[in-house]
């Protein structure tokens, strides 16, 4: 990059043409006022020289920051010298290929209440072009970041090294649906495609497959992976209670899950072949058994929503990770292991499949083939920050401390990245915790460790991590205090804590012991 277009970039040329004009007006302003006022005589020359020597000092400013609405921004540096200018004036990663980000769209409803509609619509969409084999598309965590905050359409394509930008907005007026998206190049903010829809709120599906399809044609990708007919619903009521839970359902914490049950319970009963819909309400009946209350309540609705799952669609990847749960929130690991590895051969890339059953073998005690597992994880979700927290686990373990730190660094990084999205996401705040120890920032390890009691002290999943985070730290007896209250909340926790190296130094302690010998004889 030569001088003279990095000048440009770092918008120096405006600086200057800005500060010429502001210095003119004032010296305008001093040739009018000064005499009047009886300023000396060198005022006026004081005013030139001082106008001089603030013009260097002026243009190094512009060229370490920007100059925005919110004040000085620092300048992150040009794109990735990957990128470059291809057929059909389109920016694109040389490394990646063609390129995109899909932003969540703007409710532009009335009454501000269709959010969850925005998400999942643009959700779908990204999920139709990650299928396209050839097409990098930002994960949902980067792209959604975004949401609700003014952002440059190149500052984005920057900080998400794609070529380009999805943006759209959504409005629904009683049964009406109206949907408006730009496709925009991310180096210089042109518009390379768009369209407005206006019509009836049951073509929702019509239209996801529309956009689709048009945002590959213009990016000269082929979409040939449709709408997946068999694990959808062509009932729009259906429809919209599924996107209502899978929008709490992503936000984490007791009450979004069981608010998102309510949604899909909805879904079913509307349409009792939406195979989807009962692989999500199973997932989430599980995840509350795995995270907050063992009752048979919550695993009988488990299983029920699997095994419903599996009869509709025993071809569906995600059908098999849901009957998993059941079996792991029941302590049924080998059933477990095989319903996830049933996923992972019908879908090799799917994040869930290789996350769980990592966590079933990190449970018994199988380090290498968790490692193995969360690696994958890793790799196919670069924002999860779950899966590195682990790595940090098992890399200390095998003494491998420099992969141990260089995974911590990592999970704090994304799990500061999902706080910018949810903030009250207390599973981000509690692995970060753990992470931001073993990076060395203990003081701020703390400061997440109070915010996520004050969130939700009572929740046991909450204590258990926090738990972890103060062993470290080396303080057993708030320790104990957070293990035995979550022991208390409901939280089974013995299998996990007996292989979790974060509380190897309590194992000596004669609290922990009481409380393993109590959990083991349940």
């Amino acid at each position: 990059m030569n001088l003279l277009s990095e000048l440009k970039r770092r918008n120096v040329f405006r600086a200057a043409a800005l500060y010429a004009v502001a210095a003119w007006l004032i010296m305008q302003v001093g040739e009018v006022t000064f005499e009047p006022l009886y300023f000396p005589d060198w005022a006026m020359t004081a005013l030139v020289v001082l106008a001089i020597v603030g013009f260097p000092i002026a243009m190094t400013i512009a060229w370490f920051f920007d100059f925005t609405l919110r004040g000085l921004k620092k300048d992150t540096g040009p794109p990735p010298e990957s990128v470059g200018v291809v057929a059909g004036s389109q920016l694109r990663p040389k490394s990646l290929g063609p390129s995109i980000a899909v932003l969540s769209f703007d409710d532009m409803s009335p009454e501000k209440d269709q959010e969850y509609l925005c998400d999942g619509i643009a959700e779908e969409i990204l999920n139709r072009l990650a299928q396209i084999q050839n097409l990098h598309v930002a994960s949902r965590t980067s792209s959604f970041r975004f949401k609700k905050q003014p952002a440059d359409v190149s500052d984005i394509g920057r900080q998400l090294n794609v070529a380009s930008v999805l943006a759209g907005s959504v409005r629904i007026s009683g049964d009406h649906l109206r949907i408006t998206t730009q496709l925009i190049n991310a180096e210089d903010g042109y518009h390379l495609w768009s369209h407005s829809y206006d019509r009836k709120l049951e073509h929702i599906f019509e239209i996801q497959d529309d956009i689709a399809t048009q945002v590959a044609e213009a990016l000269e990708v082929t979409l040939q992976i449709g709408r997946n007919e068999e694990c959808l619903t062509s009932d729009v009521r259906a429809y919209d209670f599924y996107l209502q839970g899978m929008f709490y359902f992503h936000r984490w914490g007791l009450r979004n899950v069981r608010f998102s049950i309510d949604m899909f319970s909805k879904a079913v009963a509307i349409d009792p072949e939406f195979a989807r819909a009962w692989a999500a309400l199973a997932d989430s009946y599980a995840m509350i058994v795995l995270y907050w209350n063992t009752s048979d309540e919550f695993l009988s609705g488990a299983d029920t929503a699997s095994i419903r799952a599996l009869e509709l669609l025993p071809g569906l990847a995600e059908s098999h990770v849901s009957r998993g749960l059941y079996h792991f929130a029941n302590g049924e690991n080998r059933e477990a292991i095989a319903e996830f590895e049933t996923a992972l051969t019908l879908d090799p890339e799917l994040f869930d499949a290789h996350y769980f059953y990592a966590r079933v073998r990190f449970q018994r005690g199988e380090l290498n083939q968790a490692a193995e597992l969360f690696e994958e994880a890793q790799r196919i979700n670069p924002d999860d920050f779950q899966a590195p927290t682990f790595l940090r686990q098992i890399y200390r373990s095998q003494g491998r401390e420099d992969d141990a730190k260089a995974a911590a660094r990592l999970a704090v990084t994304r799990a500061k990245r999902q706080l910018e999205l949810y903030p009250d996401d207390t599973r981000a705040l509690n692995l970060g915790c753990a992470a931001l120890i073993e990076s060395g920032h203990k003081k701020q390890a703390m400061q997440w460790a109070e915010r996520s009691l004050t969130i939700d002290g009572d929740n046991p999943d909450t204590l258990y991590n926090l738990a972890c985070s103060y062993a470290l730290l080396g303080e057993p007896n708030r320790a104990m205090d957070c293990l035995e209250r979550a022991d208390l909340e409901g939280m089974s926790i013995a299998a996990w804590a007996e292989n979790d190296s974060d509380l190897n130094s309590l194992h000596s302690n004669p609290r922990f012991q009481a409380l393993m010998h109590k959990l083991r004889d349940q």
